[in-house]
């Protein structure tokens, strides 16, 4: 194994130029959800031209290549997606560009996510050149959507592709940790219901939009009163959007609805987040609904989920978790620091759903993501493509 690893170290270098250059070359196609048709297809042929046993695009639009056919399944994950760029004049350069310079791979989707694609399309490339053989089947997914609802992609991979791996590695950038958990996360609205009146008269009327700010400002107050974790913190929640409605501007606001961002620590469930919200509101007038999400991907397919996405966490002394860390050890002869997300990832439906264990391990620090001036270091790349390879073959062992 030894000489493995060495090996694999040896072509992870090798090839450091290939993988910031397939990078650069995703980075160049616009890729925002719903959107990604264009950047999937140079994937998919990025992953032929490397060797890959197999590469298809399922309903939904994400690219999975194939290497090996053995019993037990590993796979590894990258959405493709992104978000905008925002305001431009608060980037350094083109967020499009895909330029390499000075040790760099930057723009946008170079940290979130797409730096664990270009990564992995060279590790399945160093496997192949070492004629990797293990009684392993080993899925390199190239998912879609995740920005726009995280989990998605793997609720349909898992529920209609069928594909049940033993663990998931997902390339979400860790700064080259492991992460092993993330808070979890939903999306709910709040609609007040009052009624109308002269705007002359509002003693007559009932304001809806003064029963949705008392609401706003006591859930302010119970952002500071949320279950605390050792591991993931503390919970959180904010408003993120009031709308209103009313017969003219000269009359009291029948109708207001609040959106509510909630981040969900290790023990909050739906349930107990639902109730926290009736409690601070009139239920003769007012309504907790938890939001869905359904959309059409760029195949034309309409799909989706509710936006309840679950808290999940892996232990530290998970036999995956130590595998982890010895893979980065004889690679670099040091112990990785191990850690947790502070956003959400695909391992909402993978483990918070379905209890498939995930792990993270991606190039990039996550500060950038979805922030201007984007990049990522061409030596997370290299470091990345060598430990998603070596990983493959610590997988295999017993």
């Amino acid at each position: 194994m030894k000489d493995i690893h060495k090996k694999i170290k040896e072509l992870s270098e090798k090839y450091a130029d290939y993988t910031a250059s397939n990078l650069s070359k995703l980075v160049k196609i616009s890729s925002l959800s719903l959107r990604e048709k264009e950047v999937q297809l140079e994937l998919k042929r990025q992953m032929e031209e490397a060797g890959f046993d197999e590469v298809n695009i399922d309903g939904l639009g994400n690219v999975i290549g194939r290497i090996g056919s053995g019993k037990r399944i590993l796979a590894i994950d990258a959405h493709m997606d992104t978000v905008d760029i925002g305001n431009v004049n608060n980037w350094d350069f083109d967020p499009m560009g895909g330029e390499i310079k000075s040790g760099f791979v930057h723009g946008r989707g170079t940290v979130d996510q797409e730096g664990g694609a270009a990564s992995f399309v060279t590790a399945g490339k160093i496997l192949k050149e070492l004629g990797y053989d293990k009684d392993i089947t080993i899925y390199f997914v190239g998912s879609v959507i995740e920005e726009d609802c995280d989990g998605l992609c793997w609720k349909y991979i898992i529920e209609e592709d069928k594909i049940i791996p033993e663990l998931v590695i997902s390339t979400e950038p860790t700064n080259l940790n492991i992460y092993r958990g993330q808070r979890g996360r939903m999306e709910m609205q709040v609609s007040f219901t009052g009624i109308s009146s002269h705007g002359s008269a509002p003693e007559r009327g009932k304001n809806a939009i003064y029963m949705a700010s008392r609401a706003a400002l006591e859930i302010e107050k119970l952002n500071d009163n949320l279950a605390f974790d050792e591991f993931l913190g503390k919970g959180s929640i904010t408003v993120t959007q009031i709308e209103s409605d009313s017969p003219s501007l000269c009359a009291v606001s029948d109708f207001a609805k609040i959106h509510i961002d909630r981040r969900l620590t290790l023990g909050e469930t739906k349930e107990s987040a639902v109730v926290e919200i009736e409690n601070i509101i009139d239920k003769e007038n007012a309504k907790v609904e938890v939001l869905n999400y359904f959309e059409e991907s760029y195949t034309g397919l309409k799909y989706g989920m509710e936006k309840y996405y679950p808290t999940w966490v892996i232990p530290e002394d998970h036999p995956m978790i130590i595998k982890s860390k010895n893979t980065f050890n004889k690679l670099y002869n040091k112990t990785p620091n191990v850690d947790k997300w502070t956003f959400s990832t695909n391992g909402v439906a993978i483990t918070g759903i379905h209890g498939i264990p995930t792990i993270g391990f991606g190039p990039g620090n996550e500060i950038l993501a979805h922030a201007p001036n984007e990049k990522v270091p061409i030596s997370d790349l290299v470091v990345a493509s060598a430990y998603y390879a070596a990983f493959a073959y610590e997988f295999a062992s017993e």
